[in-house]
């Protein structure tokens, strides 16, 4: 009896690993054992997926984030592949293979896509004074950055005294000044992230403060004039009248 039962399980554990093992997926860079691929911005990755010998003619189905992956003819059947080059998008991307009409038999993997913050060079900003100062930096990363800070001219900002708030969302830092004025906005700023994975980098702003300009309200005076050009017409055509009745 005892026999006949281990005899039983044998044959059910075989069969599972059969089942198990039927499909699979193989990757450049490999997958770790959580089935995440440790995978690089614009750097491509390549994923396999195979059926087993005797299913070498079934249709195979390719899902991101279960949604369908158009495949070339000829590449789906018992063998697929697929080539990802990853974008920002493609982080935390979940790319499925199954068997078609059998969706209960799949396998996965998971990109995690690795990149440093772009942030580099320096731009002109020229702003009139008492207007509002605004600058952005791009602070998107994988892993997230550590820290962004803001000087100007070598200093840390001071967002007490001199007017400025900034914002972080992990995608960009904002750094605002309402109202500003020549003898304490104007000059470098420097926005620096700092990345636990990559060097620190930063952004340089060269900012301008110009005489602030007399704008005029362009509505209201061409609206004065067109009133003035109709009342003077009138008159003239008034007086006109005028001389005409008195000439005949």
């Amino acid at each position: 009896m005892k026999f006949i039962l281990r005899a039983a399980v044998f044959h059910f554990l075989f069969l599972y690993a059969v089942h198990v093992l039927a499909i699979e997926i193989e990757s450049v860079p490999k997958f770790n054992d959580e089935r995440v691929i440790q995978a690089e911005l614009n750097k491509p990755v390549s994923l396999v997926c195979t059926l087993d010998a005797t299913q070498a003619d079934e249709e195979l189905v390719w899902l991101r984030n279960d949604a369908a992956v158009l495949l070339k003819e000829g590449n789906n059947k018992g063998r697929s592949s697929l080539c990802v080059t990853p974008i920002y998008e493609d982080n935390g991307a979940k790319f499925t293979c199954h068997q078609k009409g059998n969706s209960t038999d799949q396998v996965s993997v998971t990109l995690n896509v690795i990149f440093a913050p772009n942030i580099s060079g320096t731009v002109e900003v020229t702003v009139e004074e008492e207007a509002d100062l605004v600058l952005e930096c791009d602070t998107r990363a994988n892993p997230l950055v550590s820290s962004v800070t803001w000087s100007l001219n070598g200093s840390l900002v001071d967002l007490l005294a001199d007017g400025f708030s900034v914002i972080n969302n992990g995608l960009i830092s904002q750094l605002t000044a309402n109202k500003v004025k020549k003898s304490l906005h104007g000059g470098m700023y420097t926005c620096t992230v700092d990345s636990p994975m990559y060097n620190d980098s930063s952004r340089h702003f060269q900012v301008t403060i110009t005489d602030k300009t007399l704008k005029f309200p362009l509505g209201p005076m061409i609206a004065g004039l067109v009133v003035v050009g109709l009342t003077a017409l009138l008159a003239a055509v008034s007086r006109w009248r005028k001389i005409v009745k008195c000439c005949k």
